[in-house]
């Protein structure tokens, strides 16, 4: 395996993952302002979505940045960013929103391709192998 096939699994992991890590990271410090965001959308239970996003975010963040059960937690935030990205993105007549719904789907593919190839070389579950 050549050095840019061995580095491109880690920086592509740390590129997905950084926006799951300041999310979940802001989520966690600004309880009160994301459930109130999450009942706005017309979400029942607001404060159990919330831990859910929390766990999502930081949880799976962290497993897929150190490609530790990568596929499955890769898995996990493509549903989450699909999820998501209907749920508050999906507004057809606001350009803004219709990017973000668009970046959540090009986050999906890029977790399905974890999902479909692993972690790469320079991950826990490499190592483990």
């Amino acid at each position: 395996m050549d050095k840019a096939t061995t580095l491109a699994g880690p920086l592509g992991r740390v590129l997905l993952c950084f926006i799951f890590l300041l999310a979940g990271y802001g989520k966690a410090t600004a309880p009160q302002g994301t459930i109130e965001y999450i009942a706005s959308h017309g979400l029942p239970l607001p404060q159990i979505a919330y831990a859910v996003a929390l766990a999502v975010e930081l949880g799976c963040g962290l497993l897929v940045l150190v490609g530790y059960q990568a596929r499955l937690a890769a898995l996990v935030l493509a549903g989450f960013c699909i999820v998501t990205g209907i749920v508050f993105h999906y507004q057809p007549g606001d350009q803004a929103q219709m990017i973000n719904f668009m970046k959540n789907l090009a986050m999906a593919g890029g977790f399905l391709q974890i999902v479909a190839h692993g972690a790469g070389a320079l991950s826990v579950d490499n190592r483990k192998a």
